[in-house]
């Protein structure tokens, strides 16, 4: 019996290696128990752990190795704990006043550490820092050499494809559908896809009056993940047939394309 809860135990981690009991990376409390200075950063809050968690793994990354990639992923990590910490910071407690000044001391030192990792970045030539420093603080510079890697292998990754549609989104409709569609064909099966193409694809067919793409791609988003659509069943029902569209056939296309695209086999359509 042991033996066999054994085999299961070992198994369970070959086929599910990326949960954070068969990494290879620490838990959280062995990261701090190793490196306390890391964990010491932020005041203890009930909220925002997991945001903390990231900015706790994001930073022990770059330690072991510093570079480009590693920075950038400290200042996305930073940047979704401010927010989070912005939010419980306008939370009133009644009993405990302390609690939002933690808070906002914790803010204070997330927009330091941003601040920090932008002016030691800015004149990075890595393709993600390039885009954040056009979108945060609008440098044209970076948003120059960003749009002259168009075409190169460096920017063969979904991220980067949708950061280059949302430079277009203003100027070439076509094109931005075209990066988008790409950005879906370089996902590897079984991969975590950004719900941000669904949306942008469902609201640019809203936008032309192409109401049978507006369904599919706003159908795609509430099939992939419900909590990042606004839209329920029934809207798309009422909806949807005041356009006289075949609902129980575009249900189907959706399904099928959603398929494909978690299984790594999307196929951009002709625009």
């Amino acid at each position: 019996m042991k033996f066999n809860k054994l085999v299961l135990i070992l198994l369970f981690c070959t086929f599910f290696f990326t949960l954070m009991a068969c990494e290879n990376r620490p838990n959280f409390a062995e990261l701090c128990e190793e490196h306390t200075k890391i964990c010491q950063e932020f005041q203890e809050d009930t909220w925002c752990k997991r945001e903390r968690v990231e900015v706790g793994f994001a930073n022990l990354a770059d330690k072991n190795d510093a570079n480009d990639s590693n920075k950038y992923q400290q200042l996305i990590a930073y940047e979704g704990y401010e927010k989070c910490m912005l939010h419980a910071s306008k939370i009133e407690h009644i009993k405990l006043k302390v609690k939002k000044t933690i808070r906002i001391d914790n803010v204070v030192k997330a927009r330091a550490k941003i601040k920090a990792l932008a002016l030691a970045t800015q004149n990075s030539e890595h393709p993600d820092l390039l885009f954040f420093h056009w979108s945060r603080y609008l440098n044209e510079h970076s948003l120059n050499k960003f749009i002259a890697l168009e075409g190169n292998e460096l920017l063969e990754k979904p991220n980067r494809q949708i950061n280059l549609a949302s430079y277009y989104a203003k100027h070439d409709i076509t094109k931005t559908l075209n990066l988008l569609y790409h950005a879906l064909e370089l996902y590897p099966s079984d991969a975590a896809i950004d719900t941000e193409i669904f949306q942008s694809l469902a609201s640019i067919f809203a936008h032309k009056k192409e109401h049978k793409q507006a369904y599919i791609w706003s159908k795609i988003l509430y099939l992939y993940s419900p909590k990042d659509s606004n839209i329920s069943h029934e809207t798309f029902v009422s909806y949807f047939k005041g356009n006289n569209l075949n609902t129980e056939f575009l249900d189907r296309v959706a399904k099928k394309t959603l398929n494909n695209i978690i299984e790594g086999e999307f196929k951009a359509p002709r625009t």
